[in-house]
């Protein structure tokens, strides 16, 4: 089975062990993605969308496993999630898991099939920004609060926006860069 890896974060620039043969290409399928995630410890990280995300190409790396539970079990292990949070496609046996953007699928299937892979995965956690600070998401209140990190989680957020590839543009990346607190 050839299986390819998804990315448009944190995988691409820290890998931190995940298997991947080569480096990360560009030209992954288009999907809608922003800084709407608010980690453990504190960043506010990107993650597929639907709501507030903007349209954007990911990246993707091979899998160097041959077999798909062994790919989502490296990308799970890799993320400290469960594998409820991996999603993918198996185009060999028709089977697929896309829960936060069910729309997804059928954009990473016909992605996949013209890339000639037998299956895909890549992190399927859901925006919850409005979930961690009981107010909805918006370009002024993820200022707002990116504005009251502590300087340490400030940085490592501003660190994590900026290492984010340049062809992730999102509405909240711009306003950042735009306000100046990218440069701070």
């Amino acid at each position: 089975m050839r299986i390819a890896i998804l990315g448009w974060g944190s995988l691409i620039w820290c890998p931190r062990g995940l298997p991947q043969e080569g480096s990360w290409e560009k030209g992954g399928p288009h999907l809608p993605i922003e800084f709407s995630r608010i980690s453990s410890d504190g960043r506010i990280t990107l993650v597929i969308d639907p709501t507030n995300g903007e349209s954007v190409p990911t990246r993707f790396a091979l899998s160097p496993r041959a077999d798909l539970e062994d790919a989502i079990c490296d990308l799970r292990t890799r993320e400290g999630t469960t594998a409820t949070n991996i999603g993918f496609i198996d185009l060999k046996h028709g089977t697929e898991r896309c829960k936060v953007y069910p729309k997804a699928a059928a954009v990473i299937h016909d992605w996949a099939k013209g890339k000639e892979f037998d299956g895909v995965v890549w992190t399927d956690l859901p925006p919850n920004f409005q979930d961690e600070l009981r107010m909805p998401f918006s370009l002024e209140n993820a200022q707002k609060y990116l504005n009251g990190l502590p300087k340490s989680v400030a940085q490592q957020a501003r660190k994590y926006i900026q290492n984010a590839p340049p062809e992730v543009d999102t509405p909240l990346r711009r306003n950042l860069l735009q306000s100046g607190w990218l440069k701070s």
